[in-house]
């Protein structure tokens, strides 16, 4: 009974605390411990992961993370792993402010606890810090792809991402320059080696179309 009780909160509040399942099942902090283990239950990786939801209730995006109302959830686990795993899926590494906004975190609050985890190789690229994976293949063809990358490159704020890829679907034929000057029209300032940055780091090609004789 208490366990349906404490799924059926659960799944109302989406979200919770121990204290507050604890409090709402009338039971020790320990015993809640036990019950969202049998649940499978995740616990967030900001907050020093005191927030907990459900596997069905995570909706993930297409990095394995999901944010509700300000608790953070990752499919990979805790933090370290969220992160060695984000960098290893990744196409050229992560920088710090890449991870951070990945994440949703402050680089500086997570990062320099990571620079000797083992899945992790950090190396200096155009005076920033890059996070590859240590898999030897992985990492050589991470750096590549990072060496591809313009100097002083950066990847677009989630806004401008979004816009860059509603007028590529919408006009595929256009170059990085052209998207530019669009986006331009809509107050959105993006260079075109920032949206050149975008493509690389995704992985998405551009096909180039034939010039008309």
């Amino acid at each position: 009974m208490a366990q349906d009780k404490g799924l059926k909160f659960l799944r109302i509040r989406k979200v919770v605390t121990l204290a507050e399942l604890a409090l709402h099942l009338h039971c020790s902090p320990r015993t809640v411990q036990r019950r969202l283990a049998d649940w499978a239950g995740i616990n967030s990786y900001n907050r020093n992961g005191s927030c907990y939801t459900l596997p069905e209730i995570a909706t993930f995006d297409a990095h394995g993370l999901w944010r509700y109302r300000g608790a953070f959830f990752s499919q990979f686990g805790n933090l370290p792993e969220t992160f060695a795993c984000l960098v290893a899926n990744s196409q050229a590494g992560l920088t710090a402010a890449e991870a951070g906004e990945l994440l949703g975190l402050r680089p500086s609050s997570f990062l320099w606890s990571l620079r000797e985890h083992p899945a992790l190789r950090r190396e200096k690229h155009q005076g920033v810090y890059v996070y590859f994976n240590s898999d030897l293949a992985r990492y050589g063809r991470q750096r590549q792809q990072r060496s591809r990358m313009p100097e002083a490159a950066r990847l677009p704020s989630a806004f401008e991402a979004v816009s860059i890829l509603a007028e590529k679907i919408k006009h595929p034929a256009l170059t990085h320059e052209e998207l530019s000057r669009r986006l331009r029209k809509q107050r959105l300032f993006v260079a075109p080696e920032t949206i050149e940055t975008l493509f690389l780091h995704h992985g998405l090609t551009v096909k180039k179309t034939p010039h008309s004789i």
